[in-house]
């Protein structure tokens, strides 16, 4: 257990002792380019947010300007009652609570957390939308530390750590120093 995952467990913990429930993350499908104003509705009602954004560079013939994408297009993630959820499902833009036939299906804090670690380390990162075979690892220094996800490599790229929400079968990549990998455990190809 990293120190990080261990500081997120005892504020956690912390807070159970003050009377406050934490209730788990779930992912909301929303309609295509309703992110934000989903985002924004659901935050105005008490829920918490996160819906992850990544942003693109481009050249113009007078500078540079900078787009904000959501890294999880069509999807973003609330933190939720599933016996209280008609709230969230009446709000326009929302499509459903992902899951399994009619039963939502948690996200890990783990993997909130490793999305997070991703987000802050200003490194470059980008959606992908696949795992590629590989090695499960544990980043244990650099800003990234604390984040899990599986590393890859082509022959003429630095390595990348892939973080994925697996129910969303949506990923996102960094790319990273080989040497602040540890821990690692081959992940077996997921049959098609």
């Amino acid at each position: 257990m990293t120190t990080q995952t261990l500081d997120m467990i005892l504020e956690q913990t912390s807070e159970l002792g003050r009377g406050k429930t934490i209730l788990p993350w779930y992912a909301i499908n929303v309609r295509t380019r309703w992110e934000h104003g989903v985002s924004e509705a659901l935050a105005r009602k008490g829920y918490e947010i996160f819906s992850p954004m990544y942003t693109i560079r481009h050249q113009l013939s007078e500078g540079h300007k900078q787009t904000h994408f959501p890294l999880f297009p069509g999807y973003l993630f609330c933190r939720l009652d599933v016996q209280n959820r008609l709230p969230i499902l009446v709000t326009p833009g929302v499509r459903n609570i992902v899951g399994y036939g009619k039963t939502p299906a948690s996200i890990s804090e783990e993997d909130i957390a490793s999305i997070k670690t991703v987000l802050k380390s200003a490194l470059p990162f980008r959606p992908c939308t696949s795992l590629v075979p590989g090695d499960r690892v544990v980043i244990v220094r650099g800003p990234l530390m604390g984040a899990h996800g599986v590393l890859v490599q082509s022959p003429r790229a630095a390595p990348r750590l892939v973080v994925s929400i697996d129910i969303l079968n949506r990923a996102v990549s960094v790319e990273i120093d080989s040497a602040w990998a540890n821990r690692f455990e081959r992940v077996a190809a997921r049959a098609g």
